[in-house]
Formats: C-alpha cells, sequence, structure tokens
C-alpha cells in the first residue's frame, strides 16, 4: 500500500531528492568517500554551497543586496538572533500563533516589544487585518504561515519599517517580492531540506545595525563574510536542500510549486466544505492555508475522531493527526506532495462519511 506523507514536520521530499541524499551518504561525487566524512572545505563541497545559494537568488528573484546563509540551530534559534542583531531600541510583532509569540517572548529580552495586533483570544483562527505599525520601531516581525492553526499570509505588507519574515512552511510555496522583506529566515525541513540547517535571507544594509556587541556566531556578518563557512556548516541538509533547488528550478520554479499548492488546496477545502462530517476551524477563508490544512468533526460526530485517524491511516495517509491546541486533523500539503495524495485524502473522506451519515 502507498502511504502518503502529511506530516507538518520534519515532511515530505520529492523522490530523487530522498534518493540523492541517501546516495551521497553512501558515496559523494565520485570521491569514494560519504558526504558525511569529507571535508567542508574540500572543492567537491564548495561547489555545493555555492550552488545552493545561487539556486535561492535564482528562484526567489533575489536583489543583489541580498545575502543567503545557510546556519544551524532551527527557526527558534534564528527568534534569539534576530533582535540581538537587529533589536536597538523597540520592535513590532504581529501574533498569529505559537511560533510568533515565541518569537515575541525572546525579543524581549532585548529590547521593548510591541504586540501590533492578535488573533490569540480566537485561537488563532484568522490573520488580524486592521493595525498600525510604528514608524520608530527597528523592525516588523511576521510569520506568514501558522502550521498549527492552518493560517497564512497571501499577500506582503507594506511597510514603513523593515520587515523580519519567519518563512519556515510556505518558503517556495508562493511568489512574492523580496524588495518588502529586510530578512527572511525559516527551520528548511519542510519546503526545502531536512532538520539540521536554516536559511536566512538577509538584506546587506541589515548587518551591523545594533550598538551591542554580538557574540561571535550570533552575529550575521560572521557567516555573511565567510559564505556561511566559518565553521563546519550542517553538510548533509545543505546538500538536500540542493537537490530540492534542483528539482524546484526543473519542475516550473516557484510559479508552478505556487500552482500546484493552490490546486491541492482548493480539492482539500471544498471536499472539507461539502462534507457534512467536517468543517474548518479557521474562520475567515481567505486565511486559510495552502500548506497547512486543518479540519475538525463537527460537534455531533467528535465520538468518531479517533475511528477517522484509525481509518485513513489505515488507507495510507500518514501524519494527518492535527496539533493538540486544535485537535481533529491536519494535512501538510508542502511542495513534495503529488496531487495524487490529496486526491486519496477526499477519497478517505467520502468513503467515511458514507459510513457514519
Amino acid at each position: 500500500m502507498k502511504k502518503y506523507n502529511f506530516t507538518a514536520g520534519p515532511c515530505i521530499l520529492a523522490p530523487e531528492v530522498l534518493k540523492g541524499t541517501a546516495d551521497a551518504c553512501i558515496e559523494f561525487d565520485g570521491m569514494g568517500l560519504s558526504l558525511m566524512e569529507i571535508s567542508h572545505r574540500s572543492k567537491n563541497f564548495q561547489k555545493v554551497m555555492d550552488e545552493a545559494q545561487a539556486l535561492v537568488k535564482e528562484l526567489l528573484n533575489l536583489p543583489e543586496d541580498y545575502e543567503v546563509l545557510f546556519v544551524g540551530g532551527g527557526a527558534s534559534t534564528q527568534f534569539c538572533y534576530m533582535p540581538y542583531n537587529l533589536l536597538e531600541k523597540k520592535a513590532a510583532y504581529l501574533n498569529t500563533g505559537v511560533w510568533a509569540k515565541k518569537a515575541m517572548k525572546e525579543a524581549k529580552l532585548f529590547g521593548e516589544v510591541v504586540e501590533i495586533a492578535s488573533s490569540a483570544a480566537d485561537n488563532y483562527t484568522y490573520i488580524p487585518k486592521e493595525y498600525e505599525i510604528p514608524a520608530d520601531a527597528d523592525y516588523l516581525h511576521i510569520t506568514t504561515n501558522n502550521t498549527i492553526y492552518g493560517t497564512e499570509l497571501h499577500h506582503d505588507i507594506d511597510s514603513p519599517i523593515p520587515v523580519v519574515a519567519d518563512m519556515s512552511s510556505d518558503i517556495f510555496s508562493r511568489v512574492f517580492d523580496p524588495t518588502k522583506y529586510a530578512v527572511i529566515y525559516g527551520g528548511a525541513q519542510k519546503n526545502l531540506s531536512i532538520a539540521g540547517v536554516t536559511f536566512v535571507i538577509i538584506r546587506k544594509d541589515m548587518l551591523g545595525r545594533v550598538s551591542r556587541e554580538l557574540p561571535t556566531m550570533i552575529d550575521y556578518r560572521t557567516h555573511a563574510n565567510k559564505g556561511s563557512m566559518f565553521n563546519t556548516p550542517p553538510v548533509v541538509p545543505i546538500y538536500t536542500a540542493l537537490l530540492t533547488l534542483r528539482w524546484m528550478k526543473a519542475n516550473g520554479g516557484v510559479p508552478e510549486m505556487e500552482r500546484r499548492a493552490k490546486e491541492r488546496a482548493e480539492l482539500l477545502y471544498a471536499e472539507i466544505d461539502r462534507n457534512s462530517l467536517f468543517h474548518g476551524p479557521v474562520t475567515c477563508k481567505e486565511d486559510r492555508s495552502y500548506m497547512n490544512i486543518c479540519f475538525v468533526l463537527n460537534e455531533e460526530y467528535k465520538h468518531l475522531e479517533a475511528e477517522f485517524l484509525e481509518f485513513a491511516t489505515a488507507r495510507g495517509m500518514h501524519g494527518i493527526k492535527g496539533h493538540r491546541d486544535v485537535g481533529g486533523f491536519r494535512a501538510s500539503c508542502y511542495n513534495a506532495m503529488p496531487l495524487e495524495g490529496v486526491q486519496e485524502l477526499v477519497k478517505v473522506m467520502q468513503e467515511f462519511e458514507a459510513a457514519h451519515k
């Protein structure tokens, strides 16, 4: 039986990316050695880093004044890195979920934090629309996609101050204007690679922004000046990222990834809205995520939650259990998810409905 991986992360990778990574871990680049045991300063790995950075710039149409960094630590570490490097006096945060809230908590260690809007009172079931951005803040921080709650910002914000965006879970899934952002960062284990590497895309004028002395490894200038090679980078996740970037380019780039994302999402949301057993918890449909599609059983069918999970899992739907803060179910449809996977999930939902109406 074929399985479809709907896990929120670490998550699905394209088959050729999985195979390419596995092969490189046995023997890399005809060297007779594993990628895991060669020097990161060898010419063989340097060309991996160079190509990966170049492809990020190409696929996202980044202007020349942006640096692409690959660092360790995960996106949660960037919650600290970001204010350490950018927050001099005050920062503004849009609170749209757990990860935004955690980012705010870290930023408060470095200066004043202004929460310009929040949907926390309604369990983050929508993205706030009405708010003012303080012109005297050092930056505005946003989380573009909320994996737990299934909401997503589908447009770029016009801001009078630099915008910092956590794009961990929707990078490369939609076309956006990079000039609207001063910094973009995220964990790679959704649409780019496996866990272990974090991407940071930073406009050069954002380097060295604060008066405080910065620890060497936390200073973005350290990594920018050394091409992300100041210390040993996470070589295997970066190689997996390279293979994913190649795969995206060969499959039509970001515009095609966006088209596929919308096609998958529209199909599944249509079934959620039609099916008499389920509904979507996101109250504002225009805020529905294309990446993380959440749905729950209607009140009269709540007792069937465990049964549906078992039913779907037995039919190859892997990782659809919803986050504990929302409950229900979550189908994470990242770039490598084939349309066939969503089609099969829709069939499963219809079969379950027919058995319980």
